[in-house]
């Protein structure tokens, strides 16, 4: 069901003519493009803590976002009433913000008929909320259950359902409904002094029934234990220029945040970015296929059609090696010539859009991971990473892992603590030597910050070595 076309539209008898009408006065003829962006959200979170409930929430929010565009010029106002004569005063106000001229005639197009890659199914209708409630204590029971050296669990459970309505001058109208989860549980064990922590967690969009329903819970516990377990062995790790092999799947946040972003299309269009001017240049190793596909089923970063009512793509960005293209919102694609790529993403209603990732990653190659793991005879290997930062303009960046191992002699040895990755996104990607064909995606707990906004992503990658790079260590 979709809250916008069941309810909010004809409740507030929002005809086809009166969209029509406030489009029309939010795109007069000496504006380029026009869009209004419905949305209806309802959510809700539940968190645990040592079995006991620390935090419960629920909310709904709704709006519709107003935009006017003159070339590199955009007007914007939102307005939580969808009185049309809010509608209209807030049209009128980002008109103003970039010209005012005459009112043109608008004639919205009939709803697009637009893939599904998810059900429209309400994740907050799952049970009860007493059902969530136990499902999370049981969690933690079960976690105790194992292990006597367990000090601290935090396990939460979040769930949202989205309502989208997108109407434009380009003749778009298209409904979406969105459903999204997401379950972490954050475990930390104790032995004398020293405590040590491990996190683990996965969602997507779906329903609580993946999560709850098929024991996927137990299987992110059980490896939140085995984490922290982990760093309860590793040792300090020393520092210096080395072989350094990262494993598959989540580690795929480094090219998120040290590459990903640099590719999107704003920054480039600024020429703010270290990947500008360089379509059809050698930017990465011969190894290196990139791509931001939001096409993928159920995906938590997967979007049926993006925030400005383009359907999404598999957008190849590095394609060995060669770099191919950039990720595009409406807007930017048409003032640099180009063609947008389904990437147009806004936190919510409140927001402009602008160019976003979805599920970014890098497609497997020919070796096999124990090939890799092999060839290495003085490095680190990297399973894990906790966070990091990135600076777009020259591509430098620095990532802690939470966890990781010596490599010696082709083998993995203890676990090392207070590992950093140093160095500069594009170079990096020219010293990928080895790319596994192991290719794993996240288990779908990202969330991308931009300027502001934050919204859901998927990252991924197989295997891969990179012969050199800056390690930051804590041994002496």
């Amino acid at each position: 069901m979709n809250f916008i076309k069941d309810h909010i539209i004809s409740s507030y008898d929002l005809s086809d003519g009166k969209l029509e009408n406030v489009l029309s006065a939010a795109c007069p003829t000496n504006i380029d493009f026009a869009d209004l962006y419905f949305q209806y959200t309802n959510s809700e979170s539940w968190q645990l803590e040592d079995g006991i409930v620390k935090n419960g929430s629920s909310n709904i929010d709704s709006g519709v976002g107003i935009r006017s565009v003159s070339g590199d010029k955009t007007g914007f106002s939102y307005s939580n009433n969808f009185q049309y004569e809010n509608l209209l005063s807030a049209a009128n106000t980002s008109k103003c913000i970039v010209n005012s001229g005459q009112d043109k005639e608008i004639k919205i197009g009939t709803e697009k008929d637009i893939r599904r890659l998810y059900e429209p199914i309400s994740p907050l209708n799952y049970k009860e909320d007493n059902a969530k409630v136990e499902f999370l204590k049981d969690i933690d029971k079960y976690i105790r259950s194992k292990d006597n050296r367990v000090d601290q669990v935090i396990v939460s459970l979040a769930g949202v359902y989205d309502s989208i309505l997108i109407l434009n001058t380009d003749g778009i109208k298209a409904f979406d409904d969105r459903p999204l989860v997401r379950f972490s549980v954050m475990v930390i064990l104790k032995v004398g002094d020293r405590r040590e922590r491990g996190s683990a967690g996965g969602g997507g969009r779906y329903t609580y029934e993946e999560i709850i329903g098929k024991k996927f819970g137990y299987e992110f516990a059980d490896e939140a234990l085995r984490q922290a377990t982990v760093n309860l062995e590793a040792v300090d790790g020393k520092a210096g220029a080395m072989t350094v092999v990262l494993g598959p799947g989540w580690p795929g946040v480094l090219l998120h945040e040290a590459i990903g972003h640099g590719l999107e299309g704003d920054f480039n269009r600024k020429k703010t970015s270290a990947f500008s001017d360089l379509i059809g240049k050698q930017v990465a190793s011969n190894q290196c296929t990139i791509v931001d596909d939001g096409t993928i089923s159920k995906r938590r970063g997967s979007l049926s059609i993006d925030d400005e009512g383009c359907e999404t793509k598999c957008n190849t960005l590095i394609e060995n090696g060669i770099l191919k293209g950039y990720m595009q919102d409406k807007i930017n694609s048409k003032l640099m010539n180009v063609d947008p790529t389904g990437n147009g993403r806004r936190e919510s209603y409140a927001c402009l859009p602008m160019p976003r990732m979805t599920n970014t990653f890098m497609l497997p190659g020919e070796y096999n991971p124990k090939e890799i793991i092999e060839s290495v005879q003085d490095g680190i290997y990297a399973v894990n990473f906790s966070g990091g930062q990135v600076d777009i303009t020259n591509g430098q960046f620095v990532f802690t892992a939470s966890e990781a191992y010596t490599i010696k002699k082709g083998k993995i040895q203890e676990p090392i603590k207070g590992m950093t990755l140093i160095g500069n996104g594009p170079e990096v990607l020219k010293k990928v030597s080895m790319v596994g064909n192991d290719l794993k995606l996240d288990d779908g707990v990202g969330t991308c910050g931009k300027d502001g906004q934050s919204v859901p992503v998927g990252v991924g990658q197989p295997t891969l070595k990179i012969d050199e790079i800056t390690v930051g260590g804590t041994q002496v």
